[in-house]
């Protein structure tokens, strides 16, 4: 499971990369600006959860445990539906969009409590 972790961590933080560029080039003129800023977010979020699996990858190969590999698909779950819905909004402008929004950050914040248990728990044993 750690080199699955690894490898969609790598690819999310080159979509993320690669959204970041696009929202900066091709979007700036085609969207409002709050428009942007909310896919710019959703950018910024991706990249840091796209390192957060990498970081999951790395203690699920060390400790595996059924906590490290939740905190993995929480984070893909999180980038699904939080930077998800924030790109579907931007291209939409569809901003009901936003109520899918807080389902990924709660998924973001779980997945950082079960890495954090994950770590913790392979520490004292």
């Amino acid at each position: 499971m750690n080199r699955t972790f690894l490898m969609v961590g790598a690819l999310s933080a080159a979509m993320s990369v690669a959204a970041g560029a696009f929202g900066a080039h091709a979007l700036r003129e085609k969207v409002e600006p709050r428009l942007l800023e909310v896919f710019e977010t959703g950018a910024q979020y991706q990249i840091y959860h796209a390192l957060g699996l990498l970081v999951v990858g790395l203690v699920a190969g060390r400790w595996p445990s059924a906590l490290a590999t939740s905190a993995g698909w929480l984070f893909v779950a999180g980038t699904l539906f939080f930077s998800g819905s924030l790109y579907a909004m931007t291209f939409t402008g569809v901003r009901a969009l936003g109520a899918i929004t807080p389902i990924g950050g709660v998924c973001f914040i779980a997945g950082w409590v079960c890495l954090a248990l994950a770590v913790a728990k392979a520490n004292a044993s």
